[in-house]
Formats: C-alpha cells, structure tokens, sequence
C-alpha cells in the first residue's frame, strides 16, 4: 500500500510521542524506586520450626499445640508447621524425614513410640538441627533439651494421695495407657512405688488401654466383675477416667468407687470440671508443655541460655483447690483473649498506616504524571487535529467498502437458503416414496408366513433393506449439504459421554454375536460428563461403529475406549478393529465424499467417514486415524471438555436423547451395520446348563437352528453367565456338582436381574414330589429325562411368546396409570419401585438414568438391560412415558396453564413438552385438553 502525507505525518507525531512517555515512565519508575528505599524496612530473620506430633486426636494434644500457638502470636518471624502421626511410629519415622528435606531449622518431637522414633530423632542431631524433646521421652540422650512432665513424680504423688483419700486401707485398680509407651510406663512404676510404702492399700487389678475412652468402656467392666469390692481407679489420663466413671455407673457403683485421673485440663470437657462436677474425685496436673517448648526453642534459636532438662511441675487437684484452679485458667484465657485482640488491633493498624503511606505515594506520583501528560497533550493536540482529518477521509473508504462486503453477504445468504432450500425438499419428495414402499413392505412381511412362500418373503427382505438403505443415504446427502452451507447447528447438551457410548453400542451386540465378533467397551472413568450434541455424536459414532463391523472379519474384535486427557483439556473416544486396515493409496482419501476405495469387497456409499470428520469438526473436535494392512484400523475422536457458550443449550433439553436415536435409527437404517438380519426367533438367547457333556452337546445341536445358544457345565458358570449376557431362556438341568438346579432357579428368581428369565428344568426323577420340588422352587416348566426334542422346541418358543405378553401387559399397565401392578413377584416389585423413584423425581429436568439407577442401588448398565428385557424399551423412553401419562391428568385440571404443567413434569420449556405430548399422542396439549373438559358456562 502507498504512504500518504498524512500516515508520514501520524508516524512522525507517533515516534515523537513515543519518546516522551519513555521519559515519562522513567521518571516514574525512579520516583517509585526512592520512595520504596525509603520505606524499606530491615527484613526480620526467619526461623523454620517443624513440630512432629504422635497425635492431635485428644484434648491434651489439642491443648499443646494451643499453648504453642499463643506462645508463638510473639514471634511472627517464625514459620510453624505441625505434622500429625495418628498413633503411627512409622509414619512419624516418614514425616521427620519430610521435614529434613523441606529445611528446618529446629525440630520438636513428641514421640508415638520410644525405639521406633529415636534412629531417626538422633540423625537430626547428628546433622546439626536442634531437637527439643516435649512429653515422651526417647531411648537416647542425644537431643538439645527436653520438655514435660515427671511421669514417675506424677505416679508417686497419686500413689500418696490415693492412700490418703483411702485412709491408707482399700483395694485399687488401675487403668493404663498404651502398653510400651514412656508415660504409661512411668507412671505405673511411680504408682506402685509410692503404694509399696502403704501395706493396707493393694493394687488388685490392672486394665490396659490405648490412652482413648472406647478401650476402657470395652475392659474395664470384666475387670470390675473380677473385683467387685475395688474401692478406686487411678485412671493414667482425665478421658480413661471418664470412661471408667461411665462404667462404674453402668454397674451401680458410682457413689462407692472413686476415681483419680490425670491431666488437669480446663474447659467444659477437661479434668478440672470433671473434679468439679463430681464426675472423678481428683485430677493430677500434668501440663501440656507447649508454651514451654516453643519458649526454649526460641532460647535455642536466639543462642540465648537455656536449661537441657526442662520438668514441669505437678500437683493434685480436688474438691479443696478446684474452685481456683478454674478461676485461674478462665482468667488466663480472658487475658489471652485480650492479647490477641490486641494483637489483631496492632495488625489492622499496621495495615491501615501501610496503606496511607501507598496512597500517598501514588497520589505524589499522579501529580508529576498529570503535570508531565498535560504538557504532552498540549503538544500532541495541534497534531492530531491534522492527523483526524486525514483518517476521516480513509474511514469513509472503509465505509463504502464494509456496505459492498454486507452486499455480497446478503446476496450469498439468499443463494446458501435457495441450496438448502432445495435439498430439503428434494430430500421430503424421496422420502415420500420411500415411505409408501416400505409402508406395504413391511405390513407384507409381518403377514402370516404360512400366506407368503419363501422366494417372496426373501425378496420383499431384500426390498426392504435396500430400500432402507437408500433412506439412509438420503439422509446422510442431507447432513452433508447441512454442513456444506454451514446450516447445521451444534446444540449441546450435559450429559455423560460414557452413558451415551454405552447405549449406541447396544445396538451392536446382536449383530455382532451373530458373526462371533467381541464387542468391548473400556472407559477409562465410569462417568465422563461434558457438553456435547447427541445428535450429531449419535451420528458419528454409529457410522464409525458400522464401519468397524462391516470391515471386521468374524471372530474378530472391535474395542471401544474413552479415555480423559487433561493436559489436552479434552476427551478421547477410539474405536478399534482388527479387520484388513486401510491400504496405502485409499489413507489419503479416507475422508473425501463418495470416495469408495480400491477394495472390492464392502463397497458402500463412501459418504460414512467423510460425514463423520465433518460433524466431529463442527462439534469442535478432530477426527483421526491409524492402520496397519492386514491388523485392522484404530479411528480416534478427540472433543473438547468445554464448548463456547453460543453452542450450550443452558434452557432447554436435548432434541434428542440417546436411547430414541438409538432404537429408531438403527430400524431406520440397518444397512449402515451390514447385513443385519430381521427380527426372528434366531435372535433369542438361550442358556443351557447341563453337566453331562454328550447331553449338553445334544440340547445344543437341537437349539441352535433355532436360537442363539451358550452353555456351562455347572451350576456356578451357569448363574455368572446369567448375570452377564441376560438370556431370553435357560434351560437347566436339576442333578448338577456343587451347586444344584433347584438352588440355581431359586438364585436365578431372587435376583432382580434375571429373574424375568424363563427357566426349564430337565431331570431324570420323575416323582410328581420331585417335580412339585422344581416348581415350588420357582422353575416356569419341568420336563423328565427321556424328552421329546420338538416338544422342548415348542414350549420354549411358547415360554418366550408368553414372555413378550407379559412384558405388554407391563407396558400397558404403565401406559394406562403410572402405578404398577401389586409387587406381587421379583419383576413386579422391581417395576413398582422403579415407577415410584421416577413419581418422586418428576419435577427435575435433570433427572437422568444414572440417577435412577443410584437410587436403585444397581448400574446403568444392569437397570438398562433389565428395563429393555421386561418392558422392551430404553430407561428414557420408560420415564419419558409416565410423565406424559401423568400430563394426561394434570391437563384435565383447568386451573393449570399448559406451562405450569411442563414445569411441573420436569420438561425444560413448554415448547418441548408440547413436541413430546403431540409425537406420543398426536394431539397438541391444548388440543387434549379441549377434548377432554367441558368450557364453563
């Protein structure tokens, strides 16, 4: 482009500017750069202390680490951080050694255990990091200082003082803590000590406890019923002695034992309320320490003197002193109340000068900013005015120039709605045909077989599918120009993504069991939730999933996995097979339209691949692959987790969900998955469980050109195979190992999963007793040994046509009221509570079939094939019809708008509510109300 005199002048007057507020900044930041040295302030020294606690579980440990705390709100230059072994040598072992790595500068230590914990508290030593030793101590000496209690004083002075409230006569019983730790060791041995020197009190029994109230409640009263007479119980902490008063008053003996514990803590829960409350008749002092350690840490920190060994002191506290040992500790606690106030005051202050003094340096710096801007504006005025007027002229070009561009779009809008225009309704004048063929095809085929010879059936079969097939194709020309003219939108939804997979490769299993191909599906997490568009990833996957299966020999495989990628913020579905591969010169074209191949054989439309990477782009993802001729191909979609917000449906319901998509399209359109046969008896799955080899054999050679046929040789292969497949029919023998056919029926009916199944036991005992035994036991028929094979034949095929009766009547029962019928037996039941959980959760939109299935307790996967197996539909066409079953009553009621009812039901929007009710009934809402109510007069 040309420079004009006036971008030579704008250029010029920018440089100039530009040099200005360089000075300017510089200025700035020189001014900034003094006024921060002069309030700079000499850094405090830092010290790192590293506490490593057995536990903080109990009152006593909470108290330490309280009085540390407070001790330490006077030394803010100090960084504090507590590790809590909970009861583990070990894990204190690991924590000491965490905080070596993390660098400190002095450790506290109170050990879980002496031995365990002393290797490692001596290596601190040895690198030269002070140790402070607080309540237990370790099997070494070498450590800086100690802090705590005497526990061997403490056991001595309660020895003394129970003999002097015994009257140096009575017998005692004593309650210890852990085994093997120092406290408890010490103080029972001062304990004995101090009772050796008064012959007339003896020490009876002992209870060993974990230092925590539950174990005293559990030992104690055997003990107790040992000893009935014991006159006391000294308790080695405040909480056993509780748990022995809790005891002591189970068993009546409250007013006649006392009891004496240790601690002496405050609060409404410590032992100096215990005392006076009457709960226990003293406590011993044995302070927490944590003030002290922090105190003599900071000693040794400052290099200031200090004492190595630190013993607090002790003392009895009863019904003498325990008025003033509360008056003391609640004004302690006032005045540490009033400390921190004050110390908060401090900080706010601190903070609010600190602010002023940034205020006032920024408000000195705007003055020089606004004197040095108003000089250069002063200066860039005169210029700029020149400069507008020569961009004034340009910005009329870009005017005239931006009207042309809002023609051309104009014009190329009305030519995109002419195409598509077109398609559309080039699409409805083939689907019309389509429909009046495959109307009076289908309607012939399900005529009675005995009317229609073979060769005929066969070829209004291959009408139908090849007519079905060129829906499809009509269907996929659609899409494509859809996208070509950028007139198919995304309207996601949240949903879960492994769901929605899920149910699309139902639709696969059957075809694929007929050719013995393995169907897996391996989602990496069992939910994946994020915002897609079912109906555009419904069409992805199924092509991809159609390809797989036509191009996958028999007794192939093809695995289906989802996997979360977080460093990609996206989620990856892959669908793999192990047919021929793809073939050098057709990778490069994998993906155009009706490119077909240089294969011969599955031959198709070649718009299945190139449809799939269009969608997957629209919906922002990517579509790629991998291939190996000869090993099979792997296609990846990757989509991400979050969508732009114009694509998120936030207030409405998906248009379609899944399981519609999924039942309808795969009718619609079965030449996408092959050569998919039509619904016969073939297709129905029967279990046979014998443990003969030769009979089994037998059944199965007689069922298979029947049926679809799996057997087990025991009883239970039998029930896992039951669980697993859901079979239409099993046919079991009665005399099998280990478990027997009458435990497998009565297994088989009490388990909701299959308890809808059919059963058929054959037996060589043919006593009428022994087959009352089978029915009783649940079985559906009993036949004896020997049988006739084309009587087998005929009542498995009448056990399966009353099976599909029952399942309408099912059906019919929920479409004529959302109650079920009496939960008489397994299937009833199980329909009840499903109706019921569905009634309870009407109102939410969001209500989805992982929902359901949690408050039944079962999978998706188990509610779903249970639901299809007694009803013949997907868990949301079932919850999709009570609640138009129950808008039929609630638009009876003229009290309620039309609206108020689609709330009410859960739908997300009138609209939708109205395209459901009118596609179940074929009536729009109002109309069903204007048909059923009487205007009022």
């Amino acid at each position: 482009m040309k420079a004009t005199p006036g971008h030579l002048v704008f250029f010029s007057s920018r440089k100039r500017l530009h040099r200005i507020f360089c000075a300017y900044s510089l200025l700035l930041f020189s001014l900034f750069g003094v006024l921060a040295g002069c309030s700079q302030q000499k850094a405090t020294p830092t010290y790192r202390i590293g506490f490593s606690q057995c536990t903080n579980g109990d009152a006593w440990r909470q108290a330490m680490l309280a009085g540390m705390n407070k001790e330490l709100s006077f030394y803010p230059e100090v960084s504090f951080r507590m590790k809590d072994a909970k009861y583990n040598s070990a894990l204190q072992e690991q924590q000491i050694k965490e905080f070596l790595k993390e660098g400190i500068d002095l450790l506290i230590v109170s050990a879980n255990e002496t031995e365990p914990v002393t290797p490692i508290i001596e290596e601190v030593y040895n690198r030269g990091i002070p140790v402070v030793i607080l309540d237990r101590r370790t099997t070494s000496k070498l450590y800086t200082a100690y802090v705590g209690g005497n526990n061997e004083e403490v056991g001595l002075m309660a020895g003394n003082y129970v003999a002097n409230l015994l009257g140096q006569r009575g017998k005692v019983l004593e309650v210890l803590g852990a085994p093997g730790t120092s406290p408890a060791v010490d103080r029972h041995r001062g304990f004995t000590k101090a009772l050796a020197t008064h012959p007339g009190v003896q020490l009876v029994g002992e209870v060993n406890s974990n230092w925590e109230r539950p174990s005293v409640l559990a030992r104690l009263p055997a003990v107790l019923r040992q000893h009935p007479d014991a006159d006391l119980i000294f308790a080695h902490n405040d909480r056993l002695a509780l748990g022995a008063y809790q005891v002591c008053k189970q068993l009546g003996l409250s007013q006649r034992v006392k009891i004496v514990g240790v601690d002496g803590l405050p609060g409404i829960h410590g032992g100096i309320q215990l005392v006076q409350d009457g709960v226990i008749n003293a406590t011993l002092l044995y302070s927490p320490g944590g003030e002290e350690a922090i105190r003599t840490a900071m000693r040794i920190l400052r290099k200031q003197p200090y004492d190595k060994e630190n013993t607090l002191g002790t003392l009895v506290i009863d019904s003498t002193n325990v008025l003033i040992m509360k008056l003391q500790t609640e004004k302690l606690t006032s005045q540490q109340q009033d400390i921190q106030r004050q110390q908060q005051l401090l900080r706010q202050q601190r903070d609010t000068y600190a602010s002023q003094q940034t205020v006032l340096y920024v408000l000195a710096a705007a003055l020089l900013g606004a004197a040095v801007l108003g000089l250069v504006a002063f200066r860039a005025f005169r210029v700029n005015r020149r400069i507008n007027q020569t961009l004034g002229k340009q910005n009329q070009e870009i005017r005239s120039q931006r009207n042309q561009l809002q023609e051309f779009a104009e014009r190329a809008k009305v030519e995109t709605e002419a195409k598509l225009r077109f398609f559309t309704n080039f699409s409805h004048e083939l689907r019309t045909p389509l429909t009046l063929i495959l109307g009076p095809v289908e309607e012939m085929l399900t005529a009675s077989t005995t009317d229609l010879p073979a060769t005929h059936r066969h070829d209004l079969s291959l009408i139908r599918r090849n007519a079905q097939r060129l829906l499809q194709l009509v269907n996929q020309l659609m899409d494509f120009r859809k996208i070509d003219v950028g007139k198919m939108p995304v309207r996601a939804t949240e949903g879960n993504l492994v769901a929605f997979v899920r149910e699309i490769m139902d639709v696969f299993e059957k075809p694929a069991r007929q050719r013995g191909i393995s169907l897996r599906f391996l989602p990496a997490e069992p939910v994946i939730r994020l915002w897609f568009d079912v109906n555009i990833l419904d069409k992805v996957f199924f092509n991809l999933l159609s390809n797989a299966l036509k191009f996958t020999p028999d007794r192939g495989q093809i695995t289906v996995s989802l996997q979360l990628v977080p460093a990609e913020n996206s989620v990856r579905v892959s669908v793999e097979d192990t047919g021929r591969g793809i073939s050098e010169q057709d990778r490069a074209h994998i993906f155009e339209w009706f490119y077909q191949g240089q294969q011969s054989a599955a031959r198709g439309s070649g718009m299945g691949l190139a449809l799939a990477l269009g969608l997957t782009r629209l919906h922002l993802g990517q579509l790629t692959f991998t291939s190996q001729p000869g090993q099979g191909s792997t296609f990846v979609v990757t989509l991400p987790l979050e969508l732009p917000p114009a694509l998120k449906q936030l207030d409405a319901a998906p248009q379609v969900t899944p399981a519609f998509a999924l039942e309808e399209g795969i009718a619609a359109a079965p030449a996408t998955v092959g050569e998919l046969p039509t619904l016969a008896s073939s297709e129905a799955l029967v279990l046979v469980i014998e443990d003969n080899p030769d009979v089994n054999a037998f059944l199965t050679q007689k069922l298979q050109p029947h049926f679809q046929v799996s057997s087990a040789f025991d009883g239970a292969t039998g029930l896992r195979l039951a669980a697993e497949s859901i079979p239409d029919l099993i046919v079991c023998d009665v005399m099998l190992p280990e478990i027997s056919g009458l435990d497998v029926v009565a297994q088989l009916k009490g388990d909701w999963r299959t308890s809808h199944i059919p059963v058929v036991l054959l037996t060589a005992r043919n006593a009428p007793e022994q087959q009352v035994e089978g029915v009783q036991a649940g079985a559906d028929l009993y036949l004896t040994k020997p049988f006739n094979p084309t009587f087998l034949l005929e009542s498995l095929r009448t056990l399966l046509a009353n099976r599909d009766k029952m399942r309408e009547h099912f059906r019919r029962e929920l479409s004529v009221d959302t109650v079920t019928v009496a939960p008489q037996r397994v299937d009833q039941k199980f329909l009840a509570d499903l109706t019921a959980i569905v009634e309870a959760n009407l109102g939410r939109s969001d209500l989805s079939v992982e929902d359901v299935a949690r408050s039944l307790g079962i999978s998706r996967v188990q509610l779903y094939r249970k639901v299809k197996a007694v009803l013949g539909t997907g868990v949301t066409d079932f919850i999709q019809g009570i609640r138009l079953t129950k808008a039929r009553q609630l638009l009876l009621d003229d009290e309620q708008t039309i609206a108020e009812v689609a709330y009410q039901l859960g739908f997300s929007s009138p609209s939708y509510f109205s395209t459901s009710f009118k596609a179940r009934y074929q009536v729009s809402p109002s109309e069903f109300r204007a048909l059923h109510t009487t205007p009022s007069v």
